[in-house]
């Protein structure tokens, strides 16, 4: 058997929250490894819909432990939000099933705000950040003056390391036109809060190695996906942290060798939510209408994501950067009727025909899709739990993607339910 990670192979929102979920069901720990809370992720589980942000997927199942990883910065009062909400539901989330890495990064209002004035002060420059601070809490962290978990155990020594990180915040706010903040307006709020999170704070590399070292099978959940990795995505409409496979080595502390299947999950189309290039996007009635049926809004925002047809260039290109083995492809019951289906193949770029998406980001702007026109198929897809459920054109619409990105489809979802998913082959098993 192999530990698993699962990374998003387009824009997000492709469906990592079902496709985890239900392979938690045969792992013993599910990390998360890299972004925060603004990575959205709904599941549905016997008819209830549980929205999580920030908490591994695996929280939600009893026995699992659920790892918030070192790769992760994380909102303290957003994860104590979020655990009140699903204690709500009827979840049982206890330090023993939930840890939060000591060593992981603080999101603080402050970066909040940063993040906030930053995307409204021109919408020239303005990216389509979620607003959540999760980029100036990265700075923060590369600059090496951020606040981590561990602080918050000696509140004594706390003041001092916010005084150091004012000392930047406060330059960047006058040069806005900003009030400053206090020592006083960051310490109070954290002072509170630190009782909700230092409960789940642990030494997060260790106990993963430990669960290595007893044989427990590891899931290690991405968030956002390969296409706003801050080196391989569409620069810079992009997230802050890298969200390739290699990154859950670093965002967990285990080694590279650990990880022994990466899983892709791809919609049957393509979203996208923010700005930046879409070469496949469709500003007509048929992306309405894939919107409406995929009910296509951030979990985390709300907003209207745009809306595509399956571009296998790209797909491909995610394949070889973010380290894919398989893919899970989800949503393709949203298909369902089309009476042809478009699949881009390649690019023409001024011109002359090209098979990836440039770095440059004039370029990607200018990149034309060229289709290849399949026939669609009416009869349902929703529900279906094996390949005989599936209708001939459908079953060839997979086939085609298979050979267009240079990998397997492992995972067919064919609904938001976790149970209505066909297993082609196990990614638990190594190969």
């Amino acid at each position: 058997m192999s530990n698993v990670a699962v990374i998003g192979a387009q824009w997000g929102d492709e469906g990592k929250g079902k496709i985890v979920d239900w392979l938690s069901a045969r792992a013993d720990v599910v990390v998360r490894f890299q972004g925060g809370h603004n990575a959205g992720h709904t599941l549905v589980i016997d008819g209830v819909t549980f929205k999580l942000s920030l908490l591994p997927s695996g929280v939600v199942r009893p026995g699992k432990l659920a790892v918030i990883g070192n790769g992760v910065v994380v909102d303290p009062f957003a994860f104590a939000a979020e655990v009140k909400r699903l204690r709500e539901q009827g979840v049982a989330i206890t330090p023993q099933g939930l840890v939060v890495a000591e060593n992981a990064t603080l999101i603080l209002p402050l970066h909040r705000e940063l993040d906030e004035a930053r995307e409204s002060a021109s919408s020239s420059q303005a990216i389509g950040t979620t607003k959540r601070g999760i980029g100036p809490a990265y700075e923060d962290k590369v600059g090496r003056r951020a606040l981590r978990v561990i602080d918050l155990r000696d509140l004594q020594s706390l003041p001092a390391k916010i005084e150091r990180l004012l000392a930047h915040h406060n330059a960047l706010r006058r040069g806005m036109g900003r009030e400053e903040v206090r020592v006083c307006d960051v310490f109070d709020p954290l002072k509170d809060v630190a009782a909700k999170i230092l409960p789940f704070a642990n030494c997060a590399w260790r106990l993963l190695d430990d669960a290595r070292r007893q044989g427990k099978w590891i899931l290690f959940e991405g968030a956002q996906a390969v296409l706003l990795d801050v080196d391989h995505g569409t620069y810079p409409y992009v997230t802050s942290s890298n969200t390739v496979a290699g990154q859950a080595a670093a965002g967990a502390g285990i080694s590279p060798r650990d990880i022994g299947y990466v899983l892709g999950i791809a919609k049957a189309y393509t979203t996208r939510v923010g700005q930046g290039p879409f070469p496949t996007e469709l500003n007509d009635a048929t992306g309405d209408e894939l919107g409406r049926r995929g009910a296509e809004f951030g979990t985390v925002t709300g907003r209207k994501r745009r809306c595509g047809w399956f571009d296998a260039v790209l797909v491909r290109q995610t394949v070889i950067t973010g380290g894919i083995d398989g893919i899970a492809l989800t949503k393709l019951d949203v298909l369902d009727g089309f009476a042809e289906i478009r699949l881009c193949t390649g690019y023409r770029l001024d011109g002359a025909l090209i098979d990836h998406l440039p770095a440059d980001a004039v370029l990607q702007a200018r990149c034309e899709p060229v289709y290849e026109i399949m026939e669609g198929w009416s009869q349902s897809t929703r529900g279906a739990r094996s390949w005989a459920d599936l209708p001939a054109q459908a079953v060839k619409y997979v086939r085609r993607i298979e050979e267009l990105i240079g990998a397997p489809v492992a995972l067919l979802s064919t609904s938001p339910e976790r149970e209505d998913t066909i297993l082609v082959h196990d990614p638990f098993v190594a190969r």
